[in-house]
């Protein structure tokens, strides 16, 4: 059955089908002009663990999700498929997740790997593995580009889309990453560990094509990271949750505010949302959550402004949505995945 016979026999008001693709859409990743490539990894995970189920319970939680978008009329005929999620990956992860705890309980009791042959073989052990992830990753996503699909990443921990940052350097000269999330992120191999959740934007800047980096919603930092923003010349721009609210409380619409960050944007943008950038009632489970952050609607509506702006988001990851005992953090992560892929196919005019 070709894209359109779908298209035709497809009725998007009723209950998602559990057998088709996700959000009970019928497309294959052939016939979807949006592909989501899943990344079940969490090794460095420094505080609490689950974001590597986080791809699969998004999936489930999918099926739960209204197609109807206000913004963009039949949005579900552009065609959203997610990847399979590879069994291998996640085995991987879960073993070498245990060799990280043990690694951190070791950290956290004194020792070092300078010191100690064990963590040292563990250190080593997770940089190459992780090393390996993001080839793969690099190689997943430029799969699908070269096919002319708009790709999106579902985490997993927020190391995960190193690899497809990589790929987009292949394919533009210039770009810059709008990051949205409580952490800075800019730890220089947090914990010994090169490629950490908590170094993915230290890590991004050392990629040459990346103009630059501007951080919205970012309230929990140290020192370090601050004086990597405040020296950058500005190539790295922070909007933290702080000032915002500030702003907010003396008047300031979001509006204005969300003029300022898109000012400070390249033409070329990639998303990289950090779930723990919203408040915690609606990620209760994410591996760091911290008090404060957006709505949801409010991350939407900054997204919505970008794509009227003419501005183009080339592609976008979604990442650290942990399910935790219920599906409410899935179904939060499900509803903004629908929405921002729908937007940014919108922005590279798929619709």
């Amino acid at each position: 059955m070709s894209k359109a016979d779908k298209i035709k026999k497809f009725d998007p008001n009723n209950l998602g089908d559990k057998n088709a693709n996700i959000f009970g859409l019928p497309f294959t990743t052939d016939e979807a002009e949006v592909v989501i490539v899943p990344v079940p990894w969490e090794v460095t995970v420094s505080y609490a663990a689950g974001t590597a189920k986080g791809p699969q319970a998004i999936f489930d939680a999918s099926f739960q999700v209204d197609l109807f978008d206000p913004i963009i009329k039949d949005a579900w005929k552009i065609g959203l498929a997610m990847d399979k999620i590879s069994p291998e990956i996640e085995k991987k992860s879960n073993n070498l997740r245990k060799k990280a705890e043990q690694y951190i309980g070791m950290l956290e009791d004194g020792n070092s790997p300078e010191k100690n042959a064990t963590m040292k073989k563990i250190q080593a052990e997770v940089n190459a593995a992780c090393k390996e992830m993001n080839a793969w990753v690099k190689a997943r996503v430029l799969h699908f580009m070269n096919k002319n699909k708009v790709v999106a990443l579902l985490g997993g921990d927020h190391s995960t889309p190193y690899g497809m940052m990589q790929a987009l350097a292949e394919k533009h000269k210039s770009y810059g990453i709008l990051q949205i999330d409580a952490h800075a992120d800019l730890r220089d191999a947090y914990e010994g560990f090169e490629f950490s959740h908590a170094s993915i934007m230290f890590n991004a800047l050392k990629i040459k094509q990346v103009s630059k980096l501007v951080q919205v919603g970012i309230r929990d930092y140290c020192e370090a990271e601050y004086n990597i923003v405040k020296n950058s010349k500005k190539r790295v721009v922070s909007f933290y949750d702080r000032d915002i609210k500030h702003q907010q409380y003396e008047g300031r619409s979001w509006e204005k505010i969300c003029n300022d960050i898109i000012k400070e944007l390249p033409d070329k943008i990639y998303l990289s949302f950090d779930i723990d950038g919203l408040d915690p009632k609606l990620c209760p489970n994410t591996g760091t959550p911290v008090a404060g952050g957006f709505e949801a609607e409010q991350i939407l509506y900054l997204v919505q402004k970008i794509i009227e702006s003419k501005k183009t988001i080339i592609a976008f990851d979604i990442n650290e949505v942990a399910p935790g005992g219920d599906e409410w953090d899935a179904n939060v992560g499900a509803r903004m995945l629908y929405r921002i892929a729908n937007m940014v196919a919108k922005s590279n005019k798929k619709v």
